[in-house]
């Protein structure tokens, strides 16, 4: 006796739910990835050929066992960038925009990879297990921070400064590379002795100009001088010697 499936009007909700959601798994399943493969070059990146993006195939956590908040989210891309030579020899490396980080995110449910809890979430397996699902987005700023989840792909807004996140960076052909900014690891520079025919060396204690003394500028404005308080016996005496002085001078004159 061949067993019927029961129909629809025979199943509990749960059943019907569970049915359809399984229907929709494997509808995507068989729809499967549109367009060319991403490409795996050797060197730490991977090629897009649909996008002519090229992406690092390892993200921020995986490099330095670490996230980074947005305001320190350049440290990470700065030494990227230096390190070029770990990275395919590029030094143009930045963070996508929306649009570009979305490009990994695969809809149809077909594509998966292990994050660092082990989670699978929906991007292509070419890329390097292990790291996290999350990323920042150009479309973040000190104002409005917002991170893009890989796992849902959604970009969340917060309310506050203080969120981590990981990066996935991405590069295109003929792109300027990013001008670095904050922490640099860079030793610092040491000044080289002069010669005689050096014309840019760094000045030495000795060599640098002595600063000139600000020069206070003369005024034609005299200043006032206090008036003195004289005691009653010397006006007194001022004016006995006024008087002597003005008969001695009328005696004079005849």
């Amino acid at each position: 006796m061949v067993e019927t499936p029961p129909s629809d009007s025979q199943l509990s909700p749960a059943e019907k739910a569970k049915l359809v959601a399984t229907k929709k798994a494997a509808a995507a399943k068989k729809a499967g990835p549109v367009g060319k493969p991403l490409v795996d070059n050797g060197d730490g990146t991977i090629t897009d050929p649909n996008s002519g993006y090229m992406w690092k195939k390892t993200d921020a956590w995986l490099d330095t066992k670490k996230f980074y908040t947005w305001i320190d989210h350049r440290e990470y891309v700065d030494w990227v960038n230096k390190n070029k030579e770990k990275f395919g020899g590029y030094d143009n490396w930045r963070i996508p925009n929306k649009a570009e980080a979305l490009t990994l995110f695969d809809k149809s449910g077909a594509k998966s990879l292990a994050d660092k809890n082990g989670t699978d979430y929906p991007i292509d397996s070419i890329f390097a297990p292990g790291g996290a699902s999350n990323t920042w987005i150009t479309e973040c700023s000190d104002e409005k921070i917002i991170r893009m989840d890989l796992k849902i792909g959604i970009d969340t807004p917060y309310p506050t400064q203080e969120v981590w996140s990981s990066m996935r960076l991405i590069r295109k052909e003929d792109e300027a590379a990013p001008a670095p900014v904050g922490k640099t690891d860079a030793p610092v520079a040491t000044a080289e002795p002069a010669t005689e025919n050096s014309t840019d060396a760094p000045a030495t204690a000795e060599q640098s100009p002595a600063t000139p003394t600000a020069v206070k500028p003369k005024s034609n404005v005299s200043t006032p001088v206090p008036q003195r308080e004289f005691s009653s016996e010397e006006r007194a005496a001022m004016l006995k010697r006024a008087k002597a002085h003005a008969s001695e001078v009328k005696t004079r004159k005849g």
